[in-house]
């Protein structure tokens, strides 16, 4: 068995394990733990608990310490700095003539990245306007193209039910989605009536559709 703590980087965003080790850490602390991206400050979203070796991607890595005030402030001041950053690259993509549309950017805990979050109809040939942000904010750079689904996600919004996004406010992932979902519940196939505000089929035609199955209802 294996002690572990789940950890959030973004609401909604997908839950990651850690080894909490001996820190008395809590849920809704927020801690500094090592990832892929480089060092980051998350918020724990699942308590202590004891899991198999299936249930965790091992090896676990061990929270670095319970992040501080001071961690917090860094926090801020990069959100800060990624707004300024946002603007600067706007200004380069025109420059460049690139058909991208900036939809959010963020640096790391530890300030080594950059990464900025867009959308395109296509293949982007970024690679000069890589070198160009690079040599102005003098970190680590990279783009990420997104689709449909992933921006109202980042984005936000108001859904046809008069609620939040579900995306952006509690799922963690994407489920698949199909017409023979709305079929099945008898909704309108109109595509303005089951689509959400991605223009892709509203993620909660899935949040029922097991309870239709189980039962075999077929209306």
């Amino acid at each position: 068995m294996y002690s572990v703590v789940g950890v959030r980087f973004k609401p909604a965003g997908k839950i990651y394990y850690f080894d909490p080790g001996k820190l008395p850490i809590e849920r809704k602390d927020h801690v500094i733990v090592e990832t892929a991206r480089g060092i980051e400050y998350g918020e724990v979203v699942v308590g202590r608990k004891e899991v198999t070796e299936d249930d965790v991607v091992l090896p676990l890595k061990q929270v670095i310490r319970i992040a501080d005030e001071k961690d917090a402030e860094v926090v801020a001041e990069n959100r800060r700095l990624s707004k300024d950053a946002m603007v600067i690259f706007k200004q380069k993509v025109a420059a460049h003539g690139l058909e991208m549309k900036l939809v959010d950017a963020e640096y790391t805990f530890d300030k080594n990245k950059l990464i900025f979050y867009f959308t395109a109809d296509g293949r982007v040939d970024f690679r000069e306007l890589v070198k160009d942000l690079a040599a102005v904010f003098r970190v680590r750079i990279e783009l990420r193209q997104i689709g449909v689904r992933d921006e109202a996600k980042l984005l936000g919004g108001i859904g046809p039910c008069g609620r939040l996004l579900c995306c952006s406010t509690w799922m963690g992932e994407f489920d698949p989605v199909s017409i023979r979902m709305a079929k099945d519940q008898s909704l309108s196939l109109n595509p303005t009536k089951i689509s959400g505000l991605c223009g892709r089929l509203m993620c909660c035609l899935k949040f029922e559709n097991d309870t239709y199955q189980d039962q075999g209802v077929v209306l």
